[in-house]
């Protein structure tokens, strides 16, 4: 693995994104573990070579961590606080991995390249959890879908980081229409509400919920879901773009 401050890469820049999925009624977060003794974990990141587009960087990175490519990513906010830098975060793992890392000073460079302050732009994806084979880096132990209310405990600003994609992504639920990127192409009206209700993290009523959603003229309705019980068995939906 090349050393970041070796590559043609825009540099205090770089890109954190939120890897959203759905499942077991949970809405989910895609997380590495770091391959380190003590307890690191972060969101899928990376940097953005100099004759690269943001976003073309955004979904170069999802793809690395996801192992597909059609998904739904959206630009959601920059963090760029003035404190915003690496260096506790690197002091203390490599004060945990002295045996491995080796002391700081033998890379000078490439400790300074990565602990100085970055500025980095938030992404959020929406996927099909079951399409999703996540993808480890070289740095890797793990990495695996939490739900949004467990998460691991993670570095630097990475919590509130999930925090601000999940408010984004519950303002842009309906406007935008992106909630069934989460479900697989047929789904139940019941599955919907489950999947709203775990995104908002509240019940909704049933029947004012079914209207809501059948009044967006989005879904189109096949053929009921076979459950040995023809009578009581539910419709079966699939989104449609007008």
């Amino acid at each position: 693995m090349r050393n970041p401050s070796e590559q043609n890469y825009i540099q205090q820049l770089s890109i954190d994104c939120v890897i959203f999925g759905y499942q077991e009624k949970q809405l989910k977060v895609l997380v590495p573990k770091l391959n380190f003794k003590g307890d690191f974990w972060a969101l899928p990141a990376g940097f953005i070579y100099q004759d690269e587009g943001i976003d073309q960087a955004a979904r170069r990175i999802l793809e690395e961590r996801t192992g597909i490519r059609d998904i739904y990513l959206d630009q959601f906010r920059v963090f760029g606080n003035t404190e915003r830098s690496n260096l506790s975060f690197m002091e203390r793992l490599i004060e945990l991995n002295h045996e491995i890392l080796g002391d700081k000073s033998l890379n000078r460079k490439e400790f300074e390249w990565v602990t100085r302050r970055f500025v980095s732009i938030g992404y959020y994806a929406l996927v099909d959890i079951n399409k999703v084979i996540p993808q480890k880096h070289d740095i890797d132990e793990t990495i695996d879908w939490y739900p949004i209310r467990n998460l691991p405990p993670m570095i630097m600003d990475h919590h509130e980081i999930v925090e601000n994609a999940l408010e984004t992504l519950r303002r842009n639920l309906d406007e935008k229409l992106i909630a069934f990127n989460l479900l697989p192409e047929t789904f139940t009206m019941k599955e919907v509400q489950e999947l709203y209700e775990a995104i908002y993290d509240k019940p909704f009523a049933r029947n004012n919920f079914q209207k809501k959603i059948l009044d967006l003229n989005v879904l189109e309705r096949l053929e009921k879901k076979f459950t040995g019980a023809a009578n009581k068995a539910p419709y079966l939906y699939r989104f449609q773009m007008s």
